[in-house]
């Protein structure tokens, strides 16, 4: 089904769309919300797919980064979806946990009852999401596309970026979970996403997913040094050694005194949309 407007709000020249849609992957109504550009008044502009972490929606990003005004000055839209299926019927954890059930899709495809019925982020991402953003937007080219993400989404952004290399220029993340099989976050929604046979959960780990890449896309990871994840969920030393190991070379930046939240990727949300434009306009 189409998509339905639900606001726009004029911003650096562009305008700031969010749409709900009947979701055919998740079975379920969706919202995602489009940056375009002034450029986009003139022809198609390339896009960058931006996935949040743990108990955000689309919104957390549209009005917390600042990324608006650097997207317009580089002529690019900006795709955020929400980090989960929703609404009534949608299984959700029993003890109400910030890091398993609704907010916390993890952008994989579940396999296991009761969350297979809904929690197909990665199908949704890879597939749907660009379909309905090109028919509610003709100005977004989905053909000129890139990822990025942060937390959960940034272990979204690299595990999808790396398995469809053909469908995304470049890959960047901030605080990403890098091995989500080798941390809490990961082993837990993992084990009741996937089940308990652990080859299957290899399938969205970043750092398996460098050494078994056929083709290198350009990658770029921010990490905040102050952030207090750091070192028992996101373990960033992890993917330096399997790009190391893999010679898949991808640029790590620890940056002093960073932490977790919003006002680490406002500070650097520029480079990494500059990074991307770069890659997509080449």
């Amino acid at each position: 089904m189409p998509s339905e407007c639900v606001s726009t709000v004029r911003c650096f020249g562009g305008e700031q769309h969010r749409f709900q849609h009947t979701s055919q992957v998740l079975n379920c109504d969706m919202i995602y919300a489009v940056y375009l550009p002034p450029q986009a008044a003139e022809g198609p502009v390339p896009v960058v797919y931006y996935l949040s972490g743990l108990t955000c929606t689309d919104e957390n990003f549209v009005t917390k980064a600042c990324a608006q005004q650097y997207a317009a000055a580089l002529g690019v839209a900006v795709v955020a979806p929400d980090t989960s299926p929703r609404g009534e019927g949608v299984a959700d954890d029993p003890e109400g946990s910030y890091d398993m059930g609704l907010g916390a899709g993890f952008y994989l495809n579940a396999t296991e009852t009761p969350w297979s019925a809904h929690y197909h982020m990665y199908d949704y991402v890879v597939t749907e999401l660009p379909q309905v953003v090109a028919q509610a937007c003709p100005q977004v080219d989905t053909s000129r596309a890139a990822i990025m993400g942060h937390s959960m989404g940034g272990h979204g952004a690299l595990t999808i970026g790396l398995k469809n290399p053909d469908r995304y220029a470049s890959f960047s993340a901030f605080s990403p979970i890098v091995a989500p099989t080798h941390c809490p976050w990961g082993q837990k929604a993992f084990s009741q996403y996937l089940g308990a046979d652990e080859s299957a959960w290899a399938n969205y780990d970043t750092c398996v997913l460098l050494g078994q890449a056929t083709e290198q896309r350009p990658i770029l990871i921010d990490q905040g040094t102050a952030d207090n994840f750091l070192e028992e969920q996101l373990k960033t030393h992890l993917i330096e050694e399997a790009s190391s190991a893999a010679s898949y070379p991808i640029e790590v930046r620890m940056q002093e005194g960073y932490d977790h939240s919003y006002y680490f990727i406002a500070s650097f949300v520029e480079d990494h949309l500059r990074f991307h434009a770069s890659h997509l306009t080449s």
